[in-house]
């Protein structure tokens, strides 16, 4: 949003810059040129819609576009008397419209109307025609809170409504639209207003006020509104309150609770650099000063972001809300790290930022994430212990990697990585390296190679000719989780040696299939192709035991002594059927009496 016509006077009430800055109309709108170059054609060629739906984030002018739009439909003066979108005058309508009290003009909030009877009112309303405008405005504030027959009900009217009726509909989440009312509508998505126009706005109205505001302060201000105007003017409303004179990135910075930006480059330094003691230092210096442990982390994997972004996006460091800082320290970390570290501590930060949020002691569990983030600083990646093993020696760091420290005994705990080559029986009599990574104590001390893990059974002597032969399998191994999703979710359609063809049920998670290939991979010693089948397939294990057991259920209770225990019992029911296995042993046939004879001869 941007800037109002006047200016408060000295003597009247103190209105907050939101609100005396709020624009009138759609040239004071900022951040939403294809809008309104969209509602100008429109006009101007007579292609006026019956609804409108606009959408977006908080604060970037919704319910302020709506008035603006309901001011161009009812524009009237002296000279003009039509729909326009030039506002430069004030018509005889425009006044009542922007304070939200013109009687043709209605405003409803549906998150405290949200029942069909206030839809019904306006319903009995619409045949009626405007009271003095020329049209019949409704505008209602998150439509997404109607209800589903509040909704249903607006339908016939939204589609065929009264010539004199015009519906602006606002709202910050579409998806909870019905689709029936969105094809209804005209949409316009109102976009996040860019760093760059929401710096210079804040920097007029800082002139227009006689604030003296530093470009680091806007920056601020700009960034944790996150492209929303409004939010934008409240943070700068209250950091001038805060500042009592010139707004400073300190007063800013102290006000939100913020990290300094420079402070956070130098804790990011560090930690990609493996210095533990430094970077935890730092971390609680800056919690010392007021920052938040989790706003810190933020801050991180922001900076992390940024710098992997100038990677493929150099003139990203022109962005006007970044910092002096961050403009000449981030190309140089864009060009020192690889994306696979950047990356590994993005995802890091991410679960550490989680973490610290959820926990009683924010700052304990920040210097945790830090702990574990500066220890993966200093470890190769599996590319790079790999290619260190084929080359001979220790894991060596390409160029453009993360700067590795070498492991210190008495020092930050760091991380050192002992690749050792262990002869291992193949078919083709090789040998093949194995990899271990232990973490270095004050003394560093090289453990034994582990003693080599024993081999899963050969191919020939696992047996897999059924889903059953499968769950057998995880019953061996003690896999329950898995023997319980192949009996309920497998059905066989087709299995040979190596390759299984099966259809899942509707509750079997979209990575059966791949644990499938990869446990029967691990557990026969073979490669394994598993695909899905269009076909229904067989019964699954659970359907086939449910089966057994119903069938077991109605021949006990057709047994006359069954019969007669449930018929003495009324409410009496069976749940289960046993047979002993001394009871199957005896039910088996006779050897013939020739055999016998023939044993005893």
């Amino acid at each position: 949003m941007s800037e109002a016509g006047t200016a408060d006077r000295k003597d009247g009430p103190y209105r907050v810059l939101a609100r005396k800055y709020r624009p009138h109309d759609f040239r004071d709108l900022i951040g939403q040129e294809p809008m309104v170059r969209t509602l100008t054609n429109a006009f101007a060629s007579g292609r006026i819609a019956q609804a409108w739906m606009l959408t977006g984030v908080r604060g970037v002018g919704k319910t302020t576009t709506a008035r603006i739009l309901a001011r161009a439909l009812n524009y009237k003066t002296d000279a003009v008397d039509q729909p326009s979108i030039d506002l430069a005058g004030e018509g005889e309508h425009c006044r009542a419209i922007m304070e939200g009290r013109h009687v043709d003009v209605v405003e409803m909030d549906a998150a405290s109307h949200t029942g069909i009877d206030d839809i019904r009112d306006i319903i009995e309303q619409v045949r009626y025609a405007p009271v003095s405008a020329r049209y019949k405005v409704y505008i209602i504030d998150e439509v997404h809170m109607l209800s589903t027959q509040a909704f249903n009900g607006l339908l016939k009217t939204l589609e065929e409504p009264p010539p004199h009726v015009k519906f602006i509909f606002a709202t910050t989440e579409i998806r909870k639209v019905p689709i029936t009312v969105l094809s209804r509508c005209q949409r316009f998505d109102l976009r996040r207003i860019e760093a760059g126009v929401l710096v210079g706005h804040l920097r007029d109205i800082a002139g227009k006020e006689q604030i003296e505001a530093d470009d680091a302060a806007l920056a601020m201000i700009t960034r944790a509104a996150e492209g929303s105007a409004r939010d934008a003017l409240s943070i700068f409303d209250q950091a001038i309150a805060h500042s009592a004179g010139r707004v400073t990135a300190e007063t800013v910075r102290g006000m939100l609770g913020l990290a300094d930006r420079a402070r956070v480059i130098d804790l990011f330094e560090k930690l990609m650099a493996g210095e533990i003691a430094e970077a935890l230092g730092e971390f609680r210096a800056q919690y010392d000063a007021g920052a938040d442990p989790a706003v810190v982390l933020v801050d991180l994997a922001e900076f992390t972001h940024l710098v992997t972004r100038l990677k493929y996006v150099p003139e990203a460091a022109d962005d006007p809300s970044l910092t002096e800082d961050e403009r000449a320290r981030g190309p140089q970390f864009a060009e020192a790290l690889s994306v696979r570290h950047l990356s590994r501590a993005w995802q890091m930060l991410l679960k550490g930022i989680s973490e610290v949020q959820g926990s009683n002691s924010p700052v304990n569990a920040g210097e945790m994430v830090l702990i574990r983030l500066a220890h993966a600083a200093t470890l190769p990646t599996l590319d790079e212990a790999l290619k260190g093993l084929e080359a001979g020696g220790d894991a060596a760091v390409p160029a453009g990697a993360a700067p590795r420290r070498a492991p210190q005994p008495s020092g930050n705990g760091g991380v050192r990585a002992v690749a050792e080559r262990t002869p291992v029986a193949s078919g083709n009599g090789g040998g093949a390296a194995t990899l271990r990574l232990a973490a270095s104590e004050p003394s560093p001390q090289f453990e034994p190679p582990p003693a080599a893990p024993e081999p899963e059974p050969a191919a020939e002597t696992v047996r897999v000719a059924s889903v059953a032969d499968i769950a057998a399998l995880a019953d061996r191994h003690r896999d329950l989780a898995f023997k319980v999703l192949v009996k309920r979710c497998v059905r066989p359609v087709k299995i040979e040696p190596g390759r299984l063809e099966v259809s899942l049920t509707e509750e079997a998670p979209k990575t059966l299939l791949g644990d499938i290939t990869a446990k029967l991979q691990q557990w026969t010693g073979r490669r394994w192709i598993v695909s899905l089948s269009r076909e229904r397939g067989g019964d699954t294990i659970a359907e086939i035991e449910a089966g057994k057991r119903e069938s077991a259920i109605l021949d006990a209770r057709a047994d006359p002594e069954v019969a007669a225990i449930l018929s003495r019992f009324p409410g009496s029911r069976i749940i289960d059927v046993r047979i002993p296995e001394a009871a199957e042993d005896d039910m088996a046939p006779a050897p013939p009496p020739g055999d016998d004879e023939d044993d005893e001869s």
